[in-house]
Parts: structure tokens; C-alpha cells; sequence
């Protein structure tokens, strides 16, 4: 359930900086999230995606700026601080339990009050394979098997905001598409959802906004067509 009324924002990044150690990353970052809307974050690897990402789930503190979520002031939230508020993570290169079984990795999600059964429910309603491999161990599976279930294991926790990074990385293009065919469906489920990634031209399809950052600064923000006209596959990747 959305926290603010549709198009106000979920998610403000004002003037955010951050960096490691002496390293600069994020210069002042200006973005927004509005409610119920998916926002493509594109751009190069090293423009400062993955780190604003980083900020936004209370993995990394800015060192100036603000990060609002429904138009409260959480600079400096940790990252339970940003998952009690609906805030959920799936980081570059998944973020599975590889130990744990299927089953297992999405009963990780029960932390949040809802039951075994229906998270399970769900889960396999929506990707039927992970029914098949509920009592695989998850790092045996395929990498978009292992995507799935990040997802559905997110999913289970009932997020208000989710943060996708690089969902295509690894992943073979059939699975691509698929995997963001169920993003726009969980768009338009109510779900904000903020995704960077390098290749932009896979997620501008499902995208309300696309924001194109370069050297840690968001340098244009549009709608996707307007961005898609602009980006150069040099760095971009197609």
C-alpha cells in the first residue's frame, strides 16, 4: 500500500553527496520517485548508480544532502530503519541465500508478519519454475532462476519502494525481458520501483521516467522516448 497519494513523491534525493574515503562518488545528486511509478537510473558503470542505490536503502550514508521517503526527512537511515519503511534492496548480482533452499530463502521474508504459506503462494503463482525448485538449494539453480527468487522473496515483504540494480546482469536476453515484463506488472500493482541499469534500452519499455546519470550528477531527466533519443550506445550498451 502506497504511503502517499499517486505522482507525489515516495523517494527525493536532494543535493546527495556521498563517497569512500577520500573518493567522491555522488555529487550532488538531485532525483525523484513518485508514487506508483517506475523510474529508470541509466547510465555507465561508474556514474554513480549502484551508490545512490546504496543511499536510498541505508547501505551507505551521504555525506551531505537530503534522502526524504514520503516527504519525511530520513537522512542517514539505516538499512532496518529503510525496510520497516517499505523500503527493499535487490542488489547487483542478485541476493540470494545460496545455501538455503528455495523455500527457505523466501521464508527469510516472514519477518514482516506474513505467513509461510502465502509468500510461498505467491511466489509460485508468479514464477511457476520456483515451484518446481522449492526444495533446490538456490545456488544450484539458474542465474534467472536465482533472479526470480530475489524477487519473489522481496516481494514477500510487501515493499512500498523497490530498488532494482543491473536485474539483467548475467541474465541471457529472453530472461531479460521476461523478468522486466514483471516489473511493469508490479508497477502497475501500486509498487514504486527504482532500477538502474547499464543497458538502458531493456527497461525504458516499462519506465515512467528515465534519469540519466554521468560522474556522480543526475545530468537529464525525461520521459523515455526523450531520453532514448539522446543516449549514446558508446556508453550506454544498446
Amino acid at each position: 500500500m502506497s504511503l502517499t497519494e499517486p505522482d507525489e513523491p515516495v523517494v527525493e534525493l536532494l543535493g546527495v553527496r556521498a563517497a569512500y574515503g577520500a573518493i567522491e562518488v555522488l555529487k550532488g545528486v538531485d532525483l525523484t520517485v513518485p508514487a506508483g511509478s517506475v523510474v529508470a537510473l541509466l547510465g555507465p558503470n561508474g556514474g554513480g548508480k549502484t551508490t545512490t542505490m546504496k543511499v536510498v536503502s541505508g547501505l551507505m550514508p551521504s555525506t551531505s544532502g537530503e534522502l526524504r521517503i514520503s516527504g519525511r526527512n530520513v537522512t542517514g537511515i539505516t538499512a532496518t530503519e529503510a525496510s520497516r519503511l517499505g523500503i527493499c534492496s535487490i542488489p547487483e548480482g542478485r541476493g540470494v541465500f545460496a545455501n538455503l533452499t528455495v523455500r527457505e530463502n523466501l521464508w527469510v521474508a516472514t519477518g514482516t508478519g506474513r505467513k509461510r504459506a502465502e509468500i510461498e503462494e505467491a511466489a509460485y503463482a508468479r514464477f511457476p519454475k520456483l515451484a518446481e525448485r522449492r526444495n533446490q538449494l538456490a545456488g544450484s539453480m539458474s542465474g534467472g532462476e536465482q533472479q526470480m527468487l530475489s524477487l519473489s522473496r522481496a516481494l514477500g515483504t510487501d515493499p512500498v519502494v523497490l530498488l532494482l540494480d543491473e536485474l539483467s546482469m548475467g541474465l541471457a536476453p529472453m530472461i531479460v525481458s521476461q523478468m522486466y515484463d514483471i516489473v511493469g506488472q508490479l508497477a502497475a500493482e501500486g509498487i514504486s520501483i527504482l532500477v538502474a541499469e547499464q543497458f538502458a534500452r531493456v527497461v525504458l519499455p516499462i519506465a515512467d521516467t528515465a534519469a540519466l546519470m554521468l560522474g556522480g550528477r543526475v545530468v537529464r531527466v525525461g520521459r523515455p522516448a526523450e531520453i532514448e533519443d539522446e543516449l549514446s550506445t558508446t556508453y550506454l550498451g544498446g
